[in-house]
């Protein structure tokens, strides 16, 4: 046996703990709980101010001192459902117990059969799994995914003047600029940040099997569906009527399917600026103190990308898994998803912990210039797509009786290198307009970018 004291299984509550804490607020075991007591105390507090079955509403102070059961959540209250929830073997009867124990304390044993009342566990875990869900998105993950963004486009904009070889399968094609590919991985992430930013967070609260069948044994005169949707809606969620015993999850496919996809644009941003680091276009800016290699002092690696490129390959995996396990629950209830959705905050951590590398690589990348420039001075054969196409124009024009421009420029530069004297000179020889000459002999490789520089800065 290991004289170790109980260590982390995972990374994220261990060696990455201070990148994805944050997310341990709502989309921990404790985060859950505190959720399941204010969706608790909320039911609580809506069915008397109702005055059903012949209650009072509570007054202020009574109402407040309730709210801090969830308020003020802490040790106490996780150590005490812990001890409970080993009697119970069920994890919102707990709850239930602890919301009864306080009101005896708060002098509120008189409300305390309303407690839980006609609710099934997944009335209280689908609409604090939406809470939950949805606090750590809006106010954790999706402001960070923002920010990288945000932070992208400003590099994007710094060099959308920065004339590059483009690498079309690898090997050297038309030119662009830096700005304007990643301004094309700006462009991606904005539409699927519209998506992620008016997802849905949906609820139910109807029941054993979705029919309100004991609500209307204990009240028949009640509009219950009226209640419900009041309550749900009350607390910043969508409702869902019509469900089994579950809230079907549909939502849930939804969101993480949103955040695996703007997940795989990140991670093909990362294995593209991992390429431009090993040809030399970006430089990485050498961190105090940092060590490369146990044996290599002279190298800096680009460990934030590579870093990021893992953890949103984990993340994908987990949101897909999450994705087809929660489409699906046998007849009206199987618990299939009780165990996967305590994976939600395991696939955050990972995403959030890619987009964390992701920020602090783009602040640690420069780019050089001269290597992009040198790259574009030996190989000017990618002009021929300029020159044939020119010549298609003249032929069209009737300034030129060149037959298949295509196939000429074809011959010229395929499998070889052309300089800039060689090309000049076959312009110079080519049957065609003395205007049009004279563009292609004042187009470079730096040059010939096309609107790529515009592109970054889309107009209205």
């Amino acid at each position: 046996m290991s004289s170790f004291p109980v260590q982390p299984l995972s990374p994220l509550d261990g060696r990455y703990r201070s990148a994805v804490s944050a997310l341990g607020d709502f989309l921990s075991e404790a985060g859950l709980n505190r959720a399941r007591v204010e969706v608790e105390v909320e039911w609580l507090i809506a069915l008397t101010d109702r005055e059903l079955f012949e209650t009072q509403p509570l007054t202020h102070d009574e109402k407040q001192n309730l709210r801090q059961l969830y308020r003020d959540f802490g040790q106490d209250e996780i150590d005490w459902l812990a001890e409970r929830e080993a009697v119970t073997r069920h994890d919102v009867k707990a709850v239930e117990y602890l919301v009864r124990d306080r009101l005896d304390a708060l002098g509120l044993t008189r409300i305390a059969e309303l407690t839980h009342f006609a609710c099934t566990s997944e009335d209280i875990n689908s609409t604090a799994y939406a809470l939950t869900v949805q606090r750590a998105v809006t106010r954790v993950w999706l402001p960070k995914l923002q920010e990288v963004t945000a932070r992208l486009d400003g590099v994007a904009h710094e060099l959308k003047d920065a004339a590059m070889l483009a690498r079309t399968h690898g090997q050297p094609a038309t030119p662009t600029t830096m700005g304007k590919e990643l301004a094309v991985f700006v462009w991606r992430l904005q539409r699927v940040l519209a998506q992620l930013e008016s997802s849905e967070y949906l609820a139910k609260f109807s029941g054993a099997t979705g029919t309100w069948s004991a609500h209307l044994a204990a009240e028949p005169d009640a509009d219950w569906v009226e209640i419900s949707r009041t309550f749900i809606e009350g607390l910043g969620l969508g409702f869902n009527e019509l469900t089994t015993q579950i809230e079907s999850h549909d939502w849930q496919v939804e969101l993480y399917d949103r955040a695996r996809h703007a997940g795989g644009i990140l991670h093909n941003l990362a294995t593209d600026i991992w390429t431009y680091i090993s040809l030399g276009y970006f430089s990485q800016i050498p961190v105090a103190g940092a060590t490369g290699s146990s044996t290599m002092p002279h190298k800096i690696n680009p460990i934030r990308f590579e870093n990021a490129e893992a953890n949103l390959e984990l993340a994908g995996g987990l949101f897909a898994t999450l994705g087809s396990t929660l489409v699906t629950s046998r007849m009206q209830r199987d618990l299939t998803d009780s165990t996967t959705q305590r994976n939600i905050g395991v696939a955050f951590g990972h995403s959030l912990l890619a987009l964390d590398n992701l920020l602090r690589g783009l602040g640690e990348i420069s780019l050089a210039r001269d290597v992009l420039l040198a790259d574009l001075d030996v190989n000017w054969e990618v002009l021929a797509e300029a020159i044939q196409t020119v010549v298609r124009a003249e032929v069209v024009a009737g300034r030129s009786q060149i037959t298949d421009p295509y196939a000429l420029l074809k011959e010229l530069t395929r499998g070889r290198r052309v300089g800039a004297a060689e090309l000049a000179e076959f312009v110079r020889g080519l049957d065609i307009g003395d205007a049009a000459k004279e563009r292609l002999l004042a187009l470079t490789p730096a040059t010939y970018v096309g609107l790529a520089e515009a592109l970054v800065t889309p107009r209205d």
